[in-house]
């Protein structure tokens, strides 16, 4: 594939990129097969028609059509990896005449770019991390938690209290009239967990098996029935039978029976032992990001306001993909947040800002150290994810290959182990010694802070 790159202004470049005649009519000749095997015609069996017939059936300018709308993502991607720039943002994508046969196919993207960094020192960077930990009130608060799912709920003869669960029969009314969900039978909620509306559970305490109560509530104003926002309500309450939380005592008996283990002193070691595993992740991963910020902190980038706007709608566009395969539309989400998208949009562009600074040191590194993942680590990469997706690697690759995503792959992988290469690299420091050396005086901070204090116009990096 031709391309050719015009820098534009704000971080953003022009791709005229050429789609050769071979390659167009490969795609024409895919498509038209793949068609033909949906096609019955008569004196072909089903499945069977040639491409040549295809095209000859239904018009070369349709079957054109089609192949583009398959092939144009990976020609695009084809044609990003080709000018080797990094896009942010969605493109602006002009395709050209679609062409007759033995011609080209022409299309013009217009995308922003990820900006460059001018790297500080990146290597033996001193780096704060704290010592995992494991302490006896974490042990304690975990074998706690694990005393409340084993517990066991008996009646009691009293009055309830926090804590307590009431079994209750309820008919809720609005104007001495009952309305449509208010109304319940032998319902169990355990009182100060926050499950009913504000001020119900309250009016329940000191209740005893028998008792008939009148609970008046208001309902919230942003309650989710909206035939019931902000109206006041009675409800006629009967309770039945109030019973309490019994825990098992913290013994070897409960650890053999509920655990496992022969002793409570082995159940203590291994709940010890796991959390100190889940800490020293914690350690790895916050010293991992500790690094890289250090790293980025001694780099000079410049990021346009015009990317920092694209990526914060990346990121925003993302997440709602994101909530639609859990139920939840853009409308639904912008309701739950009280907020209008633009005010949310900008609430992303910090994070958005930092994402872009972080990306170009990145890749900065990957140029400076020639960093390049091994055919091996790109197909344990694509072994790993055909196990998650259940798929077989090859088709996985094919799938990625035609979407254009099998770079973005490698990237990704180059980019985890130039992470990997800034973290061997680095100097870790107690975090008393971190927090200490960044109290101490320096020139630059006094001039940091002169600047701060002069009016100026706020830059991104400022």
């Amino acid at each position: 594939m031709k391309t050719t790159v015009t820098e534009l202004p704000e971080s953003r470049v022009r791709v005229e990129a050429e789609v050769p005649p071979e390659e167009v009519e490969r795609q024409v000749a895919r498509t038209a097969k793949a068609l033909g095997r949906e096609m019955r015609i008569p004196g072909f069996r089903k499945g069977k028609v040639p491409p040549p017939v295809v095209i000859r059936r239904i018009g070369r300018q349709a079957v054109l059509d089609e192949t583009v709308r398959d092939a144009l993502a990976r020609w695009y991607a084809d044609a990003i990896g080709d000018a080797k720039i990094a896009p942010v943002g969605e493109p602006q994508l002009d395709l050209g005449d679609l062409p007759g046969e033995g011609e080209p196919l022409t299309f013009t993207v217009e995308i922003g770019v990820r900006p460059t960094a001018q790297l500080g020192e990146y290597k033996g960077v001193e780096v704060g991390r704290r010592e995992p930990q494991a302490s006896d009130e974490a042990v304690q608060a975990e074998l706690d938690a694990l005393r409340e799912r084993a517990a066991r709920l008996e009646t009691a003869d009293r009055e309830a209290g926090e804590g307590d669960f009431v079994v209750m029969d309820y008919v809720g009314s609005i104007d001495g009239e009952e309305f449509e969900g208010g109304a319940g039978r032998d319902q169990m909620i355990e009182l100060g967990s926050g499950r009913l509306i504000p001020g119900f559970e309250e009016q329940l305490k000191g209740a005893k098996a028998g008792d008939e109560r009148t609970v008046k509530v208001s309902f919230p104003d942003d309650y989710g029935a909206e035939h019931l926002a902000g109206k006041e309500a009675e409800f006629a309450v009967t309770v039945s039978e109030i019973k309490e939380k019994v825990l098992p005592e913290l013994d070897d008996d409960f650890a053999v029976d509920q655990a496992g283990f022969d002793s409570l002193d082995e159940l203590r070691e291994d709940v010890r032992s796991k959390l100190l595993e889940a800490d020293e992740r914690e350690v790895e991963q916050a010293y991992r990001e500790a690094v890289v910020d250090a790293v980025v902190k001694e780099a000079t980038v410049d990021v346009p306001d015009a990317l920092v706007d694209a990526r914060a709608r990346e990121l925003w566009d993302r997440m709602v993909h994101s909530l639609g395969h859990q139920g939840i539309s853009r409308e639904m989400y912008l309701q739950m947040a009280g907020k209008p998208e633009e005010e949310l949009l900008e609430e992303a562009k910090p994070e958005a800002e930092r994402a872009l600074r972080r990306e170009a040191v990145i890749a900065a590194i990957i140029a400076a150290e020639g960093i390049e993942p091994a055919d091996g680590d790109v197909l344990d990469a694509l072994q790993a994810s055909a196990a998650r997706e259940n798929v077989k690697v090859e088709k996985l690759r094919d799938r990625l290959e035609q979407s254009g995503r099998l770079d973005d792959l490698k990237e990704d992988l180059a980019a985890r182990q130039a992470i990997d290469f800034l973290v061997e690299n680095a100097s870790p420091i107690s975090v008393e010694q971190a927090q200490a050396r960044d109290k101490l005086w320096t020139p630059e901070k006094d001039a940091a802070a002169e600047s701060a204090e002069r009016p100026q116009i706020w830059t991104p990096g400022s």
